[in-house]
This record gives structure tokens, sequence and C-alpha cells, in this order.
């Protein structure tokens, strides 16, 4: 598989203890992060992530919460999902444009 990274990424000797949440917080799932870059990381995830909505979702890094990243899902490879972070003020969906008011 060729690299399609355009940052370089750091791979953990021990991987980091994390979880991913839905935006509106109805699921959790407990994850580790394998490797990070600026702009993403590879996760493996022990429960199954079918059914859930992962356009956008939060990976949270501490246990209170205070560290986290807002993420989309890139792609998957059986429990292993690569992760692309969302940068601060971009939308995944376009808002429809609203007319000038008279």
């Amino acid at each position: 598989m060729t690299e399609r990274r355009l940052t370089s990424r750091i791979r953990f000797e021990h991987p980091i203890p994390a979880q991913m949440m839905a935006i509106d917080g109805t699921w959790r799932r407990e994850c580790t992060m394998d490797d990070v870059s600026e702009n993403g990381a590879m996760l493996m995830v022990g429960a199954s992530i079918e059914g859930l909505h992962l356009k956008e979702f939060f990976l949270l890094l501490s246990s209170k919460g205070l560290a986290y990243r807002r993420c989309m899902l890139a792609w998957v490879n059986g429990d292993q999902i690569g992760v692309t972070f969302l940068k601060r003020g971009k939308k995944t969906t376009k808002q429809p444009r609203q007319e000038p008011r008279p």
C-alpha cells in the first residue's frame, strides 16, 4: 500500500487509549490510537462500528474530555480505521445560501 499522507506520522510504541464519541453524545466506543499525524490518525476499535454515524465525531484523548479532536472517517480495514482531523470552522456539509432580506 502506498503512503498518501502529506505530513509525517508518529507511530506509538504502546497505543494510546482514547474514545470515539458522537457529536451529539448518543454513542461512545473505546479505541486506541496507533499513530498520528498533523492531519489524522489510525485507530483500533474494539467494538463494532457498524451502524454508527461516522461522518463527523469526536476523538477524546483524555478521561475528562478536555483534550479532543473533531474527526471524520477516512477509511476502514477490519478493526482499524483512519480518521481525518477537521480544522476549526471547517464544516462537512455545505450550508444553503440565504437570500438577502429586502
